[in-house]
């Protein structure tokens, strides 16, 4: 297990080839007292910013020549690309920032970000245990330029009670959208006003990302082959076919403020049947105490996909002496002791297989329903590109699933309008 391996002090002489360039001296950022203080932007709030700071704090104790402070820099994750982008401008940014995968590319084309390509995949947590959409999502162009931080993945939680109340079979894996779309119909009672399912409507990532497994199962994909047009022009329609039977069935309830919060209090609250989440949901679910399960997403194809969005330590270049000490965070944070504490605490999945072979991992996944699901389907999963046009295009995919879930367009229309945009920004030189 990695526990056993003997934790490096970067500091104390233990040398790590992982920094392609630093500027500054050796002792940039060394203290008075031979102390190198490193600045960390988490931007976690709630229960996950309790189980980071108490993390940080461990690291604190047990790595007396490196301090970590984790005050955040007053930023919450969802700002964090645009906090980042300006500090890197005015030129004084963290030494880590928590970046979503989704912007990592256009992150990573900063000369201060720091190559962990050896930091990584020579580190103590061995880079194959790592599961495939965790190191596909912090490579760039065959680098990694980031450290593993969050993993989930999307599957579909149901409330047992409404299935019940509506006399309709629990769904099973293998299920078709087809049967989703009708099982949403059927449990839909506006009358009780209860909705079958829920879909973000805000056109942000969170209402885009849900629709790439639909897309990848058709045998689409975000960017054609020949890198100049996106790759679900077909693909694309027939899964906004899909969005345009629920809205016609008057069984989708579309969220119109950011982050899914009412589409979750509407299931929180009973009057939601079904909702496509990850396992950061879960804490919720459970304290709302609603009788649910989790199934695997439906498929067009009968070949089970899902799609993960793992988030990143990113580091960034104050000074050969800080970004050392940065790394040394990182990959301390990788390692299986402390990933399945922040998993379970933080409501994510463990970033490798030596994780979830842990027995503190085992026995919360034995004791919390549905959990096994999100964790097996990561064998499925796909990640978005790590492509500095990904931004683009899923705008432009964000207003062609708005318009098509409010009734304002055909899926076809609402397709070219999404292909005219994103094949203009495939084309700018980057």
């Amino acid at each position: 297990m990695t526990s056993a391996i003997a934790r490096r002090t970067l500091l104390a002489g233990a040398a790590v080839p992982v920094l392609a360039a630093c500027g500054g001296g050796a002792s940039d950022g060394v203290g008075a007292d031979g102390k190198v203080t490193v600045e960390l932007w988490h931007g976690q709030n709630d229960t996950a910013r309790k189980a980071v700071e108490a993390l940080v704090a461990e690291f604190n104790r047990t790595h007396p020549r490196v301090r970590v402070d984790s005050s955040g820099g007053g930023v919450v994750a969802d700002a964090m690309l645009q906090k980042v982008t300006a500090a890197l401008a005015a030129g004084s940014y963290p030494d880590i920032a928590y970046v979503f995968g989704s912007d990592l590319a256009g992150i990573a084309r900063s000369p201060r970000v720091v190559d962990l390509t050896t930091a990584v995949r020579e580190g103590p947590t061995p880079w194959t245990s790592f599961w495939s959409p965790v190191r596909d999502a912090v490579t760039v162009n065959g680098k990694v330029r980031a450290a593993p931080a969050v993993l989930d993945s999307l599957a579909v939680v149901y409330n047992k009670k409404l299935f019940r109340q509506a006399g309709v079979t629990f769904p099973k894996a293998g299920w078709t959208w087809d049967e989703f779309v009708d099982t949403a119909r059927n449990l839909t009672d506006s009358g009780r006003g209860v909705f079958g399912t829920g879909w973000p409507g805000t056109g942000d990532e969170d209402t885009v990302w849900r629709l790439w497994p639909m897309i990848w199962d058709l045998g689409g994909d975000v960017v054609d082959d020949d890198g100049k047009r996106i790759g679900f022009a077909d693909q694309g329609v027939r899964a906004l076919e899909t969005l345009a039977r629920l809205t016609r069935d008057k069984s989708v309830y579309v969220d119109p403020k950011p982050g899914g919060e009412q589409m979750y209090q509407v299931f929180l609250g009973g009057r939601m049947a079904m909702v496509a989440t990850g396992p950061w949901q879960l804490p919720d679910i459970i304290t709302a105490e609603i009788d649910y399960d989790v199934v695997p997403l439906p498929t067009y194809s009968g070949r089970p996909v899902t799609i993960s969005g793992p988030d990143t330590w990113t580091v960034f270049d104050n000074g050969s002496a800080r970004s050392r000490a940065a790394v040394e965070f990182v990959r301390w944070m990788m390692q299986p002791a402390q990933d399945v504490r922040w998993g379970i605490s933080a409501g994510s999945l463990p970033l490798s297989s030596a994780t979830a072979r842990r027995p503190e991992w085992r026995r919360h996944s034995e004791r919390t329903t549905g959990l096994k699901v999100f964790t097996d389907v990561l064998g499925s999963a796909r990640v978005r590109p790590v492509h500095a046009a990904y931004p683009q295009i899923s705008q432009a995919l964000g207003e062609a699933i708005i318009s098509v879930l409010l009734g304002k367009a055909s899926p076809s229309r609402a397709l070219r309008r999404c292909a005219d945009t994103a094949d203009a920004a495939l084309l700018i030189p980057r």
